[in-house]
């Protein structure tokens, strides 16, 4: 799944670090060294917060719009894009057993070629799935 929700990023009184969080998801929060690493830790937070609620199922909160986000004098608004696909793509990376079935004559000319037939399947669903 895609999402987008506005994150608020806070500079610490020093300068030199920035509070980041994403109010729509609870708990949501993280630092980051400058602006730029801000947003990368929150978009992997805010990735790891959204891919336990599919799993559990829970409630997915709508962003709130822009307008609507109270926030302190200083702090930056953005936007994040969230892909939970992709992020479990980079991250989930366990390895689990399938049984498939094949013809026969199909796995034996396979094996005799000396195709990896995980690989295949794996290579066939990452196209498929557009990954």
């Amino acid at each position: 799944m895609k999402y987008t929700y506005t994150a608020l990023f806070t500079p610490t009184e020093d300068g030199t670090e920035y509070y980041a969080s994403v109010p729509d998801l609870p708990g949501c929060v993280t630092t980051g060294d400058d602006i730029v690493d801000a947003i990368s830790q929150i978009t992997d937070a805010a990735s790891g917060w959204l891919v336990v609620a599919e799993d559990r199922n829970l409630d997915i909160p709508q962003a709130t719009p822009q307008t609507n986000i109270p926030h302190e004098v200083g702090t930056v608004l953005s936007l994040i894009c969230v892909d939970t696909i992709a992020y479990r793509a980079q991250t989930d990376t366990r390895s689990v057993r399938k049984n498939v079935s094949l013809p026969a004559w199909m796995a034996a000319l396979a094996d005799k070629r000396g195709i990896n037939c995980s690989q295949v399947l794996q290579d066939g669903l990452t196209a498929r799935l557009s990954i």
